[in-house]
């Protein structure tokens, strides 16, 4: 029986020379103790040599899945010709059996074998030292566990991590320079900045013109529009810059020359690190883009490091100082921190733009795994989840749209043609249907050919508002009445009085018809109306002034008697005239006094 053994710098076939040891498995490790008790049990027949680092991580990926290499199956027909195989996996057994017709073992024997070779492997194997296996074994296991996950030399996200760094450096320096010459530049020909708006523009016209009078004279099709050159043109005639000398013209030329040169290296690196995304991540690039693919794995460490990350993260990396500035105050977390600058997120209206956030960063977790631990090349994946959150993108815009037409189910409402609907102004009030005749007043005929209602049926058929202008008059009908002379007030007076009566008899619970209430009246106008009745009228005003004046000229021949005074009056009187002759006499004895001492 043979045993075949994987180590790190090939494959080797082990002789078993007592096979009886195997039976007792309990004791078998004690033959493995030492290197001559091993010699006794097993010996080695044959070895196969791995060529090269390539070639065994090659044979070791096929082992793991428990398939045999193209080496090691020309190395058993070679050397196990009839004899049974000692394996250490019942897979690769079964796999050797159907393709080499070789009977393979498996069982705890043999494993407790393998474990006694593993420990006396390099006294078994002459010329494999412990110091030439040891960096074998590691440098083995490095390329295995890279070749796993996916970590070839071409999957190296530093050189991502330094590119992204530097794109952001010479944005800031580019920009800084480009202001510099528009500073600079704009002391002699200060209308070239509202002219010229791109800084690279700007930049390639300060360069080829120098001095502004040159403007006229050179041709600028290459750099600007023809309209913009015009206008160029024009200004420079008429500008208010000051004079420059030569040697400052030669000094802003040469920033001129950094400017474009870094800009020119921008595009370079951009168009480096586009490849490199697309080849790293290419998920990740098809969901968020290059520039904020390239952040992420920056701002992250490591595109593996990141792969760690769950999407909740991976929505607000970038926002730390926010998220926990707001977790401090109390207030709202953000929703959203790199991804925001993602195409997706910006489509999106600001209120969805949290859920179209959380949606992506969701998507984009999953394709950094996938890119970062999974077999696939291609950005099938992420193609495919981003055609999806576009998708939810427009159900959502919908849905908003439907919330704001007023429709629960996220629909617009369908109006029906109604060819009785108004147009204009009044569109939305829905004319009335039949004419109601009952609501009329009629005061000029004296009969009426429908059949009488009751006042409180009549009241109920009326609508408040035809009530309402039964009982106020209408401005039209104010201008009217003082527009007309006296007599026509008076009729207009008289009308509204009689309106007034017929509400009053409308509002009363008697059972009175209308009809009986207008015969009423309009007996009541053929009185006045009737000359006999004013003729009697006039008398009785006649009568009465007549009455009035007798009643004066009684009173004026014949004085009404005076009134008699009362008891308490008369003591009155007599108190004074009994105290009136007393003073009389005190005054005569004063004066008698008065005259004697007079003398």
């Amino acid at each position: 029986m043979l045993v075949l053994f994987e180590t790190p710098a090939g494959f080797a076939l082990f002789k078993v020379l007592d096979e009886g040891k195997l039976d007792k498995v309990e004791d078998l490790w004690k033959e493995f103790t030492s290197a001559e008790s091993a010699r006794k049990i097993v010996k080695l027949q044959a070895f196969n040599k791995f060529e090269n680092t390539s070639d065994a991580l090659s044979a070791a990926t096929l082992l793991i899945d428990s398939k045999p290499s193209k080496g090691l199956r020309k190395f058993l027909r070679a050397h196990c010709d009839g004899e049974t195989l000692a394996v250490a996996d019942s897979k690769l057994g079964n796999a050797i059996k159907d393709k080499l017709k070789i009977d393979c073992l498996h069982n705890n024997a043999v494993m407790e074998l393998m474990r006694g070779l593993r420990n006396q492997l390099t006294e078994l194997i002459s010329g494999l030292a412990v110091q030439d296996l040891a960096p074998m074994s590691l440098g083995l296991s490095h390329s295995l566990s890279r070749y796993k996950l996916k970590f070839s030399p071409d999957k190296v996200d530093t050189m991502i991590i330094q590119a992204i760094g530097l794109l952001d450096d010479l944005d800031k320096e580019l920009n800084t320079y480009a202001m510099r010459v528009r500073e600079w530049y704009g002391w002699h020909f200060p209308e070239l900045a509202k002219i010229v708006q791109d800084n690279i523009q700007y930049a390639k016209v300060v360069k080829l013109m120098g001095n502004r009078t040159n403007a006229v004279s050179l041709d600028f099709s290459e750099i600007l529009s023809d309209e913009i050159e015009t206008e160029l043109k024009e200004a420079a005639v008429i500008s208010m810059g000051t004079e420059v000398s030569d040697l400052d013209l030669v000094n802003i030329k040469e920033l001129c020359d950094q400017v474009l040169a870094l800009s020119e290296y921008r595009a370079q690196l951009y168009d480096y690190l586009k490849s490199r995304m697309n080849t790293i991540a290419p998920n990740l690039t098809a969901l968020v883009g290059e520039l904020v693919g390239a952040r992420l794995i920056a701002h992250g460490g490591s595109l593996l490091n990141l792969a760690k990350q769950p999407g909740s993260t991976v929505q607000i990396l970038g926002a730390e100082k926010a998220l926990f500035r707001a977790l401090k105050t109390k207030h709202a977390t953000p929703k959203y921190g790199l991804i925001f600058h993602a195409s997706l997120v910006g489509q999106a209206a600001p209120k969805i733009k949290g859920k179209i956030s959380r949606s992506l960063a969701a998507k984009t977790a999953l394709a950094i795994r996938y890119d970062a631990l999974g077999d696939g090349q291609d950005n099938s994946m992420g193609l495919e989840n981003r055609a999806k959150l576009e998708a939810r993108l427009r159900v959502l815009e919908g849905r908003e749209l439907g919330h704001s037409a007023g429709s629960t189910k996220g629909k617009p409402k369908i109006e029906f043609y109604d060819k009785d609907r108004k147009k204009g102004a009044g569109a939305l009030i829905t004319p009335a249907k039949t004419y109601n005749s009952s609501a009329d007043l009629v005061l000029s005929q004296a009969t009426d050919p429908t059949p009488t209602k009751p006042a409180s049926d009549q009241e109920a058929a009326l609508p408040k508002k035809r009530k309402r202008e039964e009982t106020e008059p209408t401005p039209t009908e104010k201008s009217a009445d003082e527009a007309l002379p006296d007599q026509a007030k008076d009729e207009g007076e008289k009308r509204k009085k009689k309106r007034k009566k017929l509400t009053k008899a409308e509002n009363t619970d008697l059972p009175i018809s209308r009809d009986e209430a207008e015969e009423q009246v309009k007996k009541k106008k053929k009185k006045i109306s009737d000359p006999t009745s004013r003729d009697e009228a006039e008398e009785q005003v006649k009568k009465k002034k007549k009455k009035d004046a007798k009643q004066e000229a009684e009173l004026v021949h014949h004085p009404q008697p005076e009134e008699k005074p009362s008891k308490k009056e008369k003591k009155k009187k007599h108190v004074e005239e009994e105290q009136a002759p007393g003073d009389t006499i005190q005054k005569k004895k004063e004066k008698k006094k008065k005259d004697k001492a007079g003398p």
